[in-house]
């Protein structure tokens, strides 16, 4: 992780760093837990079945750059990612609800990882594990939201052309 990040995670103590750096150190084998996680599920029937790299790329730009997104670095570009992604899942047909679920797994797989790292457990670091669970939380509502803002706006696209089409049959 790198100093700037460090430097906007404020309020945050050594421990909140240590666990962000853990998470980004071990953001391949988190990814690699999501996707197995991904392909499990039998709600997740349609995403599942893209490739592993497209799977990967759910979690491990977020988990391998946490400290950044958590400091506010690049948001408006991870949104636009996560828009474009939304757009691409549309294309393929992947409903929504397995896009949304997707990225909630990433989050309940971090958050795992978060408490079996087996820091010792003073007031305050229960405090600092927990306030980056609610940083995770939000960063995660906020990819989500750019993810459902990217599908819905293929969808208008779509509805949009349709109702063109139609139009001009008429």
């Amino acid at each position: 992780m790198n100093a700037k990040a460090l430097t906007g995670l404020k309020g945050t103590n050594m421990l909140s760093h240590k666990l962000v750096a853990s998470i980004e150190d071990h953001s391949e084998r988190l990814t690699a837990a999501v996707t197995e996680r991904i392909r499990r599920d039998p709600e997740l029937a349609c995403i599942g079945r893209l490739r592993d790299s497209e799977l990967r790329e759910i979690g491990f730009e977020l988990l391998h750059n946490l400290g950044a997104w958590l400091a506010g670095e690049n948001r408006e570009a991870i949104a636009s990612r996560y828009e474009e992604i939304g757009r691409r899942r549309y294309a393929e047909q992947i409903p929504l609800h397995e896009c949304v679920r997707s990225l909630h797994i990433v989050k309940y797989e971090t958050v795992d990882f978060i408490r079996n790292q087996g820091f010792p457990q003073t007031s305050l670091e229960i405090y600092a594990e927990e306030e980056l669970e609610h940083r995770l939380n939000r960063s995660v509502d906020s990819l989500v939201y750019h993810l459902v803002r990217g599908y819905e706006a293929a969808l208008r696209n779509t509805n949009r052309k349709t109702q063109d089409a139609i139009a001009r049959q008429a």
